[in-house]
Order: structure tokens, then sequence, then C-alpha cells
């Protein structure tokens, strides 16, 4: 008997499944209230994979040991060494043996899925102008900056940081930056206290709405390659230096259709795969094990 005509066991990896979806841990990690909600989470799943396994469609699909072998590899990649892989399964109650069947039903329900979900309609040039015209604020790009920042914090429990003190370094550096901007991401480096220091200071582009209220009115003030005046937020000072300006953007229909399409062409797929699962009926266990 091959792995792929093996008893399955189920339950243990279904349910390692949700806990990591729900809870990003494995169940024996998980609290009663977190284990239970994730029990009903993989008999649900398991119900409907029951349900897609005995449909017709299934009999036809295939799944090879190369297939199988692909999707354990992906798993058994995610470990530095076997020891701490196969030791991480015996937590979880599989074996090799057991994984692998549970890799078999999965593949072949989601291949199942691939196969229902092409019967989807084909979306339209018309279907993608009507959803265009629809949703135009999906397609406004609004005025956003690159930024980079030097923060000096007050902390009044250290002589350096207290509220005149860190003003005065502020105010130093930003004299010197405003002088030579290009220094920026070395003055950053040396004396930014945010963990951006080590990247130069650099927020990254950012739209309005994103930084404190008080940087952000300045930073959308500033013109491309101007160091601020040093801005007083909740947490401390800081310098701003705006990099450069994009300006508003409306994306044409030419240019949002490739993502129009696919948005329309995920959902026609996922519509097409629900419609089908809530018309199956039959058993609830076991599954076509061809």
């Amino acid at each position: 008997m091959t792995v792929l005509e093996k008893p399955i066991q189920l339950d243990t990896y279904n349910l390692l499944r949700a806990a990591l979806s729900l809870f990003k841990k494995s169940p024996y990690e998980l609290e009663e209230a977190e284990l239970q909600q994730a029990k009903t989470q993989a008999l649900n799943e398991f119900r409907i994979e029951s349900r897609v396994l005995n449909a017709p469609e299934a009999a036809a699909v295939i799944i090879t040991e190369q297939e199988l072998q692909q999707a354990y590899q992906e798993i058994r990649g995610r470990y530095d060494d076997e020891d701490a892989f196969f030791s991480d399964l015996e937590k979880n109650q599989l074996n090799q043996e057991s994984l692998q069947a549970a890799l078999y039903r999965q593949c072949k329900v989601n291949t199942v899925l691939e196969v229902i979900a092409g019967r989807a309609p084909t979306v339209s040039d018309v279907d993608i102008g009507i959803y265009y015209q629809l949703h135009p604020e999906q397609f406004h790009r609004p005025e956003r900056r690159e930024a980079s920042h030097i923060f000096i914090s007050i902390n009044p429990d250290y002589a350096e940081n207290t509220a005149e003190a860190a003003l005065l370094r502020a105010q130093e550096l930003c004299d010197k930056l405003r002088k030579k901007p290009h220094k920026f991401a070395d003055l950053a480096l040396r004396h930014s206290e945010c963990p951006t220091a080590l990247q130069g200071g650099v927020l990254g582009i950012v739209s309005r709405g994103t930084l404190y209220p008080e940087l952000d009115e300045v930073l959308f003030k500033l013109k491309s390659g101007e160091v601020s005046e040093v801005v007083k937020s909740e947490i401390g000072f800081h310098v701003l230096l705006c990099k450069s300006i994009q300006k508003p953007e409306t994306l044409s229909l030419a240019k949002a259709t490739p993502k129009i399409r696919q948005l329309m062409n995920d959902r026609a797929r996922r519509t097409c795969q629900r419609a089908w699962i809530a018309g199956l009926s039959g058993p609830e266990s076991g599954g076509n094990r061809s």
C-alpha cells in the first residue's frame, strides 16, 4: 500500500492548520477557549473538504508522488534540521507518514477547487469599465512625500534629554542640515533615537495622516529636498527631510485594467467555488482516497 492509499489521520493536521490560522500558535500552546475555537474551525473545514472529496469531480483528480513530495518539502524546508522538524511533528501528534497523508488530502482538495474555479465566467472589458466607473476612489492616489527624520526624545531622567537639552540638540542638528542637507543620513545614523536611524532616518513614502499630526502638517508644506525647522510632537523633537514629492494621480482606465481584471477574476473564482460547494451533498467523512 503506497502513502497515497494509507488511512488519513485528519484531526490533528486540520486542528494544527486552524490553530496557526487563528492564533499563530500550535494547538498545544493554546488556552482552553482558544483550543475550542480552533477545534470548531478545524471540524468545519474538515466537513467541507470531505464534501469536496466525495464530489464526482474529485474522482478525476490524481495527485502524483512528485506533487506530494513538493508539498512535504515545502513544510520540511521551514526547519533548520530534521531533529527540530520531527520534534515539532511529535508535539503536534503527527509523524512523517500522517503528515504526508494529510498533505495528500489537502493537495487533492486544492486541485479540485482549482478545477471548479476554472468554470468561472470570463471578465469582459465592459465589466471592467463599469467597475472603474463605480469605484473611482480605488484609482486615485493622493499626494505622497518621501521623507526621513531625526528624532530626539524627551526624558527628564537623563540630563541630555531634558526638554531644554533635547531641543538644543535638535536645533543644532537642524542648523547643520539646513546648510548641508546631503549629510542627513549620516547625522541620523549618529544622533537619531528612532530605530529608523539604522536606515539613515528613512520613513519611506507616506501619505497625509500617516505621521503624527504635527509632523504631517510640516512635511506636506516642505519643498522637495528641503529640511524642516525643529518640530515638537508628543514624544520629542524631530527634524524632517522631504526627499521627493509624488503628486496626486488618478489612474486611467487603461492603467487600472490589469488590477481590476485580477480582482474581478479572483472574485468570480471564489463565487464559483462557494456556489459549487453549497450545492454538494453526501457523506462528510472519509473522502475519496483513490
